[in-house]
C-alpha cells in the first residue's frame, strides 16, 4: 500500500528506500520534482531517485483514483508514469539527468484545472 499523499515524506526520504553507502555511484546531480530539488546520482533511474527521496505516490489511476507508484521496475506496467521535461515517461526506464524537470500526478492536476472528474 502506498503512503497517504497528505503525509508526504520529508526531503530526507521515507527510510523505506535507502542508498547503500558502500556502493559506488556516479556524480551527484539535482532534479526538480514538483517544484522541489531532489538529489540523485548519474546512472540511477529516475524511479529510484524518486523512491529514495520518499516520493512513492507518482500518479492516481484514471478511473478509481487509486494511488499508483513503481511496481514492475522494467517498463511494462506503466504504474510509474510521470512527466519528464514535458513528455510522459515510465520513471523506471528513464536515467536521471542533472536539471531534469519532473511532474508527478499530471492527470489528476489536469483534471483539477479543467474541473473534470473521474
Amino acid at each position: 500500500m502506498l503512503p497517504d499523499p497528505r503525509q508526504e515524506a520529508s526531503a530526507g526520504g521515507s527510510g523505506a528506500f535507502r542508498r547503500d553507502p558502500d556502493v559506488g555511484r556516479g556524480r551527484s546531480i539535482r532534479l526538480v520534482v514538483d517544484d522541489a530539488v531532489v538529489e540523485a546520482f548519474e546512472g540511477e533511474s529516475l524511479g529510484v531517485a524518486l523512491a529514495v527521496s520518499g516520493r512513492l505516490l507518482l500518479r492516481h489511476s484514471p478511473n478509481a483514483q487509486t494511488p499508483r507508484g513503481m511496481f514492475c521496475l522494467m517498463g511494462v506496467c506503466q504504474e510509474c508514469v510521470v512527466e519528464v521535461d514535458g513528455a510522459l515517461a515510465a520513471s523506471c526506464m528513464v536515467e536521471a539527468r542533472d536539471g531534469m524537470v519532473v511532474s508527478t500526478d499530471v492527470l489528476a492536476r489536469a483534471r483539477a484545472s479543467t474541473g473534470g472528474g473521474g
